[in-house]
């Protein structure tokens, strides 16, 4: 990958050293993982000594306070080991359960959640998609009501990554039904507390992850377990999915890489009617188109993580970067698959996972559909998101 404006010499050392580890202590590993839908507990305190998951997380709590370009190292050399599954154990616990952590969480919670988050002894997931309705969260109808020193839980949650293995869930729950998006809280909840029932959910693809569908039955929440303030919620989930979806988008653009790379290493091999197949003028202009394209996605999503790393709160930008590069990602994935002909759709091979993994792109952390009306709400209706007050 050719140095860029954004990476310096400590971060291509980092990137080396994780593409070490992940070549050692992961890929070994991944078939069976993929196979059994469950990843090994090793691996978690394993990435938790290397500090993968304090990245984005303040020294006093253990973490390592980088830039956010050693995120986008982590979540493309995830990518490059062929299993969006995997990969999206490891950021679902980073980057959606540890973000409202790092964000909003009291002392007390900190030392008890985030602490064993960043040294990969407790893994956590997020709770905010619904079976009746996903993307609209103020719709949500899972309720958490006062009682004395705790809240009572009810509902459920679904399309929940690590939902069935973790140890904590970060939920948003109603705690004022009748006030709307002012109405919702996030809790931390105890994933053996009783009341509380995973069940896991069979994919298409991202086969080593378990996404569950989660139950809620008069859980008893502790209220210290509260994040941040009451009724404060939605903004703090608002703020965060600008995070996941530039997530999804470096994710989509790095599989890309990957995808591109693996074929035109393929094609220089592969003959046909006396020649490489990486001559047929057909196939090597469509090569530079889809390379093209992920070269357009890969620097506009650098371009996105220099504004949030600056603390900007790029909603527009990042909504913009997972649209674009989900979809550039499946049509990636879709002709890679053709280039390989009939072993394209072998399962020995890369590209018949590598498409089914690709496929959730354009779905999750926001749907496409919803992704284009939010910029339309920006730039047409000229809505403007702001960041939480703290």
């Amino acid at each position: 990958m050719s140095q860029s404006m954004y990476f310096t010499e400590e971060h291509q050392l980092f990137r080396e050293s994780l593409k070490e580890f992940l070549k050692k202590e992961v890929s070994p590993h991944i078939e069976k993982w993929e196979e059994t839908g469950t990843i090994d507990r090793f691996i978690w305190e394993k990435f938790g000594e290397m500090g993968y998951f304090g990245l984005a997380t303040a020294e006093v709590d253990g973490g390592l306070e980088l830039d956010l370009f050693y995120t986008v190292i982590f979540l493309e050399e995830l990518q490059k080991i062929n299993s969006g599954g995997f990969a999206a154990a490891m950021w679902a616990h980073a980057y959606l359960a540890m973000t409202h952590l790092n964000k909003n969480a009291s002392q007390y919670l900190r030392k008890e959640y985030l602490e064993p988050s960043v040294s990969g002894e407790k893994i956590g997931c997020l709770g905010v998609s619904e079976p009746f309705g996903g993307s609209d969260v103020a719709g949500m109808r899972t309720t958490a009501v006062k009682d004395g020193e705790f809240y009572i839980l009810n509902g459920s949650k679904t399309f929940i990554t690590n939902g069935v293995y973790c140890d904590y869930m970060v939920v948003a729950a109603k705690t004022d039904v009748a006030a709307g998006n002012k109405g919702i809280s996030i809790f931390v909840v105890d994933r053996n507390s009783d009341g509380v029932s995973a069940n896991k959910l069979n994919k298409l693809g991202w086969r080593a992850s378990d996404t569950a569908e989660l139950a809620f039955d008069n859980v008893k929440i502790p209220a210290v377990n509260v994040l941040g303030e009451i009724g404060k919620g939605f903004t703090y989930i608002m703020e965060a999915f600008a995070l996941e979806r530039l997530v999804m988008g470096i994710n989509a653009h790095a599989r890309s890489g990957y995808a591109l790379e693996y074929t035109m290493q393929y094609m220089s091999e592969r003959e046909a009617f006396g020649k490489k197949i990486n001559q047929f003028q057909a196939l090597r202009h469509r090569i530079a188109d889809l390379y093209a394209d992920m070269e357009m996605c890969r620097q506009y999503n650098y371009y996105v993580v220099n504004k949030l790393d600056n603390k900007e709160y790029a909603v527009k930008e990042a909504t913009i970067s997972k649209l674009r590069s989900t979809k550039m990602a499946d049509e990636v994935a879709y002709e890679c698959l053709q280039f390989l002909g009939g072993y394209g759709y072998i399962e020995d091979y890369p590209m018949a996972r590598l498409l089914r993994d690709s496929r959730l792109g354009p779905i999750g952390g926001g749907t496409s559909e919803i992704l284009r009306e939010i910029i339309a709400k920006i730039i047409i209706d000229k809505k403007e998101y702001k960041a939480p007050k703290r």
